[in-house]
């Protein structure tokens, strides 16, 4: 997977993030409007609401200010460069999550209300989506970081099992994702997100969990299997999933027999994720090149990363020194 495909996947993410927020404070008072007054109560001083604005300012205000925001965000990450992919990410999720549980909590303090100075108090819905947009900032920061971290360089080796000289010890590690499934996760996301702020504003009543719940499980299956990093060193093979690195997988060098480089497609495993099979299981994101373990006990393993020849390589240079030390 090659960094303009990676980029091109978060831009992609990232615009469907923006303009699902966009729609969702636009639409969470517009579709409330026969249930909401003429004016909704938009400011609260001492608990009890001491200002107001007219439903359809109530709607496009917040919409206005989450466009600026987002230009804003694009703009300084053009000029700032890769670095600031953590923070830009981290931005976008606090503050399409602050802005969009904002805009649910007003509308249900406003809900079913003839007058805005009836309009019911907004702290706990405050509270909530504070610790909610500082979690989804924090978690953008994270997975920013984790997605980061560099892949081995890609000159192959020949020849099966990689020579280490006496004394050293090596690495090798490659990561790869699949823009596709992170675009899924993102859109089953979004409609979760929607959902719960729907749900938030009193729009939702007695179905927001057979909404919510399908649609955010999905996305977080999706998510997982979205990227995998594979990691090879002295004690065996650690493969990780997700921009988390959640879950994990491991073998220690002496539960795997041999190690090696196979070209696979999709129609040979099944598709696409996590795939069991005749080939054995398989973590498919693109096709070509995966690395193959065999271990002692089980069917074999694959995962599709770039440089596996390398990997397999070292991988075996360690299993043989696990099994001459046995």
């Amino acid at each position: 997977m090659t960094d303009r495909t990676k980029r091109d996947g978060a831009r992609w993410g990232a615009a469907i993030w923006a303009a699902g927020v966009l729609a969702v404070l636009a639409a969470l008072p517009l579709s409330a409007n026969r249930r909401l007054p003429e004016r909704l109560a938009t400011h609260w001083g001492d608990g009890s609401p001491d200002g107001s604005m007219p439903l359809w300012a109530a709607a496009l205000l917040p919409a206005a200010l989450w466009a600026v925001l987002v230009l804003s965000l694009s703009f300084a990450g053009r000029r700032g460069g890769s670095p600031s992919g953590g923070w830009v990410g981290a931005a976008l999720l606090s503050g399409g999550v602050f802005l969009a549980g904002t805009q649910a909590s007003i509308v249900r303090a406003n809900l079913d209300r003839a007058d805005w100075k009836d309009a019911g108090p907004v702290d706990t819905g405050v509270v909530v989506t504070v610790a909610a947009a500082a979690a989804a900032g924090l978690l953008g920061w994270v997975a920013w970081r984790h997605a980061a971290l560099p892949a081995a360089p890609g000159q192959p080796v020949g020849g099966a099992v990689m020579e280490i000289p006496a004394g050293e010890r090596r690495v090798w590690l490659s990561r790869t994702s699949n823009p596709w499934l992170h675009l899924t996760a993102a859109l089953t996301g979004l409609i979760a997100v929607a959902a719960a702020a729907a749900a938030a504003g009193g729009l939702l009543t007695g179905m927001q969990w057979a909404v919510i719940t399908p649609f955010a499980s999905a996305s977080v299956l999706v998510l997982a299997c979205s990227s995998v990093q594979a990691r090879v060193t002295g004690a065996g093979l650690e493969v990780s999933f997700g921009p988390l690195g959640r879950p994990v997988r491991r073998w220690t060098a002496a539960e795997i027999v041999s190690a090696r480089s196979e070209d696979r497609s999709p129609a040979q495993v099944g598709g696409w994720g996590y795939r069991l099979g005749g080939l054995g299981t398989t973590v498919m994101l693109r096709s070509g090149e995966c690395l193959v373990i065999r271990p002692r006990e089980g069917a074999e393993f694959a995962v599709s990363v770039d440089d596996s020849e390398r990997g397999a390589a070292l991988l075996n240079a360690y299993c043989a020194g696990r099994q001459a030390d046995a």
